[in-house]
């Protein structure tokens, strides 16, 4: 049985306490990190003051990035996908002969 940790998390200027498992903080204090450095970014860029449409757009942007990788990686396994039924095409008719 996984032990459990409770952690309060900044997001936004609210405080979110979780309980969690010792495994998970790294990447949950990570998480964190990166939504409040992007909160930030977009309040400069955009002069965007409401926090809901802020957030709106982190959540945004790391659903995109998320659908983009796993589109990438699609498209990598296609390619490894092509090239070993070419060695296996290659190595039936060697092994044919």
């Amino acid at each position: 049985m996984s032990e459990k940790l409770k952690i309060k998390l900044s997001i936004a200027n609210r405080v979110y306490p979780l309980t969690i498992d010792i495994s998970q903080e790294e990447g949950l204090r990570k998480a964190a990190k990166n939504i409040e450095t992007m909160i930030k970014q977009f309040e400069q860029s955009y002069s965007v003051k409401d926090k809901q449409d802020v957030l709106a757009m982190c959540a945004l942007q790391f659903a995109s990035q998320a659908e983009q990788k796993t589109i990438d990686k699609e498209v990598k396994n296609e390619a490894v996908e092509e090239k070993l039924e070419a060695i296996n095409s290659i190595l039936d008719a060697h092994l044919s002969t």
